[in-house]
């Protein structure tokens, strides 16, 4: 269990193995489909097969993401996004690929880029917590640009998704993108262009419902800013107002004490020579 998120629970651990079997287990039969293919007797085009091989092997990585994170960027994910995480793999790859969940259930695909955009968002103020962890270089950055850094950061990874999509289309023959329909009919002009576009769409759209989120959380204190803002971080940044607090009235936080409006330096210290007395 090495894997796994630090202190993670009982069940983070339970649906950790079983969703990690939902992408091996498939990559042995697929493996043999694809390798004994016969078009005639197949049930399925062959490039349906390698597209769900392909999903597998990247689930099988993508899970342990967190865990790389973790060991070498020192970045836990809160609990509940890892549980979150953990069942959107399942249930793009395995339901979503495996068992044509795509294809069967309306609006499937729509529902996953909108989680998946969400959680992207939600990553993007965990990189400005982080960013603030360096008391060295305090950074101090107004709620509404972490809210639109989240949201491109969001977009971004959208959009390098579409990218990818149409690269494994291109190079393997797949139909990630969905530009033919379930019996293998190709779509024409506007309508191949819709699902990338409806993607795009939908994680703007995402994107933008976290932003708001997280900038809401962010100045009124809600569950965001409890589970991406650890309570060592925000001790680490004090407020301006804290630091006052803390050395006194009329003071700051180097220790220089303000008297009618000027700056009276500490008084330094100073080793007095003791005289010696001779007999």
């Amino acid at each position: 269990m090495k894997h796994l998120r630090k202190n993670g629970s009982r069940l983070e651990r339970i649906l950790y193995v079983l969703i990690l079997l939902s992408f091996l287990l498939p990559i042995g039969a697929l493996s043999i489909i694809i390798a004994t293919y016969h078009s005639d007797s197949a049930l399925r085009p062959l490039s349906d097969y390698v597209l769900m091989l392909l999903e597998c092997i990247v689930g099988a990585l993508a899970i342990h993401l967190p865990t790389l994170l973790r060991r070498k960027w020192n970045v836990e994910i809160p609990g509940p996004m890892y549980l979150l995480f953990l069942i959107f793999l399942y249930c793009s790859i395995t339901l979503g690929e495996v068992y044509s969940f795509y294809y069967l259930v309306p609006h499937w695909d729509d529902i996953l880029h909108g989680i998946s955009s969400m959680m992207t968002g939600l990553f993007g103020f965990m990189l400005i917590t982080i960013l603030n962890r360096n008391v060295t270089a305090r950074i101090h950055l107004s709620h509404a640009f972490v809210g639109l850094f989240a949201f491109c950061f969001s977009v971004t990874i959208g959009a390098m998704w579409e990218i990818y999509e149409f690269t494994a289309d291109g190079l393997l023959g797949l139909n990630m993108q969905k530009f033919m329909t379930a019996d293998g009919t190709v779509l024409v002009g506007h309508e191949a262009l819709t699902d990338t576009m409806k993607d795009l769409i939908v994680d703007s759209c995402g994107a933008l419902v976290s932003a708001i989120a997280g900038v809401f959380s962010l100045r009124h204190g809600g569950w965001i800013r409890t589970y991406l803002q650890k309570p060592d971080d925000r001790d680490a940044v004090p407020d301006t107002e804290d630091e006052n607090t803390q050395n006194g009235p009329g003071s700051d936080s180097t220790g220089v004490k303000y008297t009618g409006g000027e700056e009276t330096e500490p008084a330094a210290h100073t080793e007095c020579e003791v005289p010696t007395c001779s007999n």
